[in-house]
């Protein structure tokens, strides 16, 4: 696919990981063991939330109004510190908020994480409102960079967050921003604005060729969201399983996105309709 829009930079597709920290609980040692694991594969990249809502759904821990106690402050810190020294300072660190936090919770815990090096803190604020993020921009550390666009919906929506210089990445989703060629035009946009794109995909696996076929074709790409520890039937769906290599996603020169789906096998599958093992299943 990615000939048709207009070639590749690069056929090698670098991705960050997330949901790694899923078979462990929500503590420091926990983190970093598997933590290692994703280094150990060869990743260069992670990210996870490290706040009381990631023990879904939405955490015992987490306040009403969106704040989190002292306690859970210094937790949220401590265990991201943790993960930062298990795997050094050359591993990418995106700090997920989920947009879960008050204002001036997000502001207090953007400015501790700047002394982790993070590559990004992401959605302090929905995507509802521009002057918000901008609001929050302006309050925090100058050395935080901040990536948003995962629910901002193509090019008219990310328009206000680059002329505002919110952001200094943008994570538009393939299956929510207007598709391939919406996002290329995204991409673009955000070029002109010296913004770097690094795909949202907490998806499946044809959305991860998808996407990787529009980072093949951008000049401004930085790196695709993984799924480090997926379904175990991921790849039985597709004719040919993802080709993930080091931390990378290989494209082929097949046509289309290089495979074709298995409905058979896509059927034996249907969507989770009840929660019984908790929010990571």
């Amino acid at each position: 696919m990615y000939d048709l829009l207009g070639g590749a930079f690069r056929t090698d597709i670098k991705l960050y990981a997330n949901y790694w920290f899923t078979q462990g609980e929500h503590n420091s040692n926990d983190y970093v063991s598997q933590a290692k694991e994703v280094k150990a594969a060869g990743f260069t990249g992670l990210k996870f939330d490290p706040f009381a809502h990631t023990n879904y759904f939405y955490g015992d821990d987490l306040d009403t109004n969106l704040s989190l106690s002292m306690s859970d402050q210094n937790k949220a810190f401590e265990m991201s510190k943790a993960v930062r020294e298990a795997v050094g300072k050359d591993m990418d660190i995106m700090i997920e908020t989920h947009a879960m936090l008050n204002f001036n919770i997000a502001v207090s815990m953007a400015n501790r994480m700047a002394a982790l090096d993070i590559t990004w803190y992401e959605e302090p604020a929905g995507p509802e409102n521009t002057n918000t993020l901008k609001a929050f921009r302006d309050r925090i550390d100058s050395n935080v960079s901040i990536c948003v666009g995962e629910r901002h919906y193509t090019r008219y929506g990310i328009r206000p967050i680059l002329e505002k210089h919110i952001c200094d990445y943008i994570m538009p989703d393939i299956t929510r921003c207007g598709g391939p060629s919406e996002m290329k035009r995204m991409a673009s946009m955000a070029e002109v604005y010296n913004v770097l794109i690094a795909p949202h995909n907490p998806n499946g696996p044809l959305s991860t060729l998808a996407s990787g076929h529009v980072c093949a074709t951008i000049p401004n790409f930085f790196r695709q969201e993984f799924i480090f520890k997926d379904v175990p039937w991921r790849d039985s769906i597709i004719s040919r399983p993802l080709d993930i290599e080091n931390g990378y996603l290989k494209l082929s020169n097949r046509p289309g996105l290089g495979v074709d789906l298995i409905e058979a096998e896509l059927e034996k599958h249907p969507g989770v309709r009840e929660n019984k093992e908790g929010f990571y299943i």
